[in-house]
């Protein structure tokens, strides 16, 4: 049956192809009773699953030895077939099965939760931590038992994979860039939130905020997602299929004749240079980076080293994907943003140490959190300095509100410094240093900023988030994040006008930077360094190319005297009309 669903649209484009429902396995599990004949069939049953599941884990630690996969992925292989070898999660089910007369799912289940609780009872952090691998290796086993195949099936010629699910965190939409996904669909989620950004990042549609498309939406359903109308189509009839076709085909089309724009010189017609930086996760990010001929690195969001992964990267292996990006670039600038975890950004590796906070947004996070924790600091300091020796990078420090925080910072790049002396580690001496402005406490008292630092970047997600006292993840809210917002444009205004009157360059490396619709109105505000997701570059070259920044500043001086927001869309708008 033909239906269709109506969220938020987050990531343009048209995705068709078949649903791959992402779902916790255990909170479907039914309990019925067996009959005393069929108690036999139901420990096959359970028997059976596991054997899949050992042949599966078999299969995965095959392809972990490949050359070039990084040795935790073995390493976990390894924990989750120890755990499904354990008679406590193999052996037990069976007792149960026989002793309740009760199907194999749920026997699987209540096992699982007495092993859990006994995890949590252990005092060494990484062993309690161990229950989110018996968690997953329970859904492996339920994932057999349902008839639902872990690995996703191959599709045809002309289908995309639609990832459908109730929400997705930072660390689970980081590992879909390995995969070839067609689209993202969450019953969760804003604009802004992480997965509306990953999905922009891999430049493939998206729609959140669907509310009822997990339940409705079962596995290989053909679908059409609409990222620009922010509709997801179930099983279509011919006539839309085609329809959708062939607007798929035009969109395309359209994006491969941007690529002639890769060697234009980025710059307005009037002759106002125009920097295009890239936004990066990881170190093979780069590739994506030199197929649009981006400028440099704006914002390299080092977390995501720490995230999926039991123990925390060391100063080597830190060192060297710094170092790997910064020859890559060949001298073009790269900038370093340190450890910014904390809200929903966490690292399993750290989730021992993680305190507890009843508003996360506004707790211990990015460098609050990396001061609370000066030796993992340290490290990443040291692995940043000694690969600046190999390019040329900077370092950008992530919500900065006080003198203070400045001050720390700087006093521990130079300990950092020192210990690279004391070791005869080569570094950069000279390297520089910027803050991200994203608390509009920052915006406000720029002062101690430009004297200090040696160039400043605007981070507009968190600065949107904190100005209008929104949780940019809260669907109930979402629809109040606004950056045309006019107090949102004067503090950008007015921080990109105390950078040009410092003569320190200030860079956007938000959401905003990377929307195309908003490239003239940035440029009348004086900016003329952006930094995006790489796959956004192009798009935003093509406004700048055919831009006039002085007509651009005029028109755009006199619109953020407005104070009403409808108002100023409509201005903006005209801008790009």
């Amino acid at each position: 049956m033909t239906f269709s669903l109506h969220g938020l649209a987050v990531s343009s484009g048209i995705a068709i192809g078949r649903a791959h429902l992402v779902s916790h396995a255990t909170l479907e599990v039914a309990h019925y009773k067996v009959r005393d004949k069929e108690i036999a069939t139901e420990v096959e049953r359970f028997d059976a699953a596991v054997a899949a599941v050992r042949a599966e884990l078999e299969s995965l630690k095959s392809e972990a030895s490949a050359p070039g996969t990084p040795s935790e992925v073995a390493a976990f292989v390894d924990i989750h077939a120890m755990i499904l070898a354990d008679p406590m999660l193999t052996e037990q089910p069976r007792e149960l099965i026989r002793e309740r007369r009760c199907n194999a799912e749920w026997a699987l289940v209540q096992q699982m939760e007495q092993l859990v609780e006994q995890f949590d009872e252990i005092e060494d952090a990484y062993l309690r931590e161990r229950k989110h691998d018996v968690v997953q290796v329970v859904e492996r086993v339920l994932k057999a038992l349902m008839g639902k195949a872990r690995k996703v099936a191959k599709r045809g010629r002309d289908e995309d994979l639609i990832v459908v699910a109730h929400d997705l965190s930072p660390a689970d939409t980081i590992q879909f860039k390995t995969l070839k996904i067609g689209g993202f669909v969450t019953d969760l989620g804003g604009a802004t939130s992480h997965t509306a950004i990953v999905a922009r990042s891999l430049a493939i549609p998206a729609v959140v905020g669907l509310h009822h498309a997990r339940p409705l939406v079962r596995e290989d359903d053909l679908v059409i997602v609409d990222g620009s109308r922010g509709v997801l189509i179930v099983e279509p009839d011919a006539r839309v299929l085609e329809e959708y076709r062939l607007r798929k085909s035009e969109l395309e089309l359209e994006r491969s004749k941007l690529k002639r724009l890769k060697n234009a010189r980025s710059a307005t017609l009037d002759g106002e240079e125009v920097a295009l930086y890239a936004n990066i996760e990881l170190p093979q990010d780069i590739e994506q980076v030199k197929e649009v001929g981006a400028d440099g690195i704006g914002l390299f969001r080092t977390e995501f080293l720490f995230m999926n992964r039991d123990e925390l990267p060391g100063e080597d292996e830190q060192y060297e994907a710094y170092k790997s990006v910064a020859k890559a670039m060949a001298g073009r600038p790269v900038t370093i943003r340190t450890l910014d975890l904390g809200a929903d950004k966490e690292a399993r590796a750290l989730a021992g140490s993680e305190r507890q906070s009843t508003n996360p947004a506004l707790g211990l996070r990015a460098i609050r959190y990396c001061l609370a924790e000066p030796q993992i600091f340290l490290t990443q300091l040291r692995a940043i300095l000694r690969a600046a020796h190999h390019g040329n990078i900077r370092i950008l420090i992530p919500m900065l509100a006080h003198v203070a925080e400045i001050e720390q910072t700087l006093a521990m790049i130079a300990q950092a410094k020192a210990q690279l002396r004391t070791t005869r580690h080569k570094f950069d001496e000279n390297i520089r240093v910027g803050g991200m402005i994203e608390i509009p406490a920052a915006a406000l008292a720029l002062g101690p900023f430009v004297k200090r630092l040696h160039f400043l970047s605007l981070g507009t997600n968190d600065l949107i988030q904190y100005t209008l006292a929104i949780d940019r993840s809260d669907e109930a809210v979402a629809h109040l994040y606004d950056p045309l917002h006019p107090a949102v444009l004067r503090l950008i205004h007015q921080t990109i006008a105390a950078g040009a009157r410092a003569e320190i360059p200030v860079a956007v490396c938000g959401e905003m930077a990377g929307d195309p619709a908003m490239t003239r109105l940035l440029i009348g505000l004086g900016l003329r360094q952006f930094s995006m997701h790489p796959s956004l570059i192009l798009e935003v070259k093509q406004q700048v190319v055919t831009a006039d920044a002085e007509m651009l500043a005029m028109k755009v001086g006199r619109l953020l005297r407005f104070e009403e927001p409808d108002r100023l869309r409509e201005h903006v708008e005209k801008l790009n009309g």
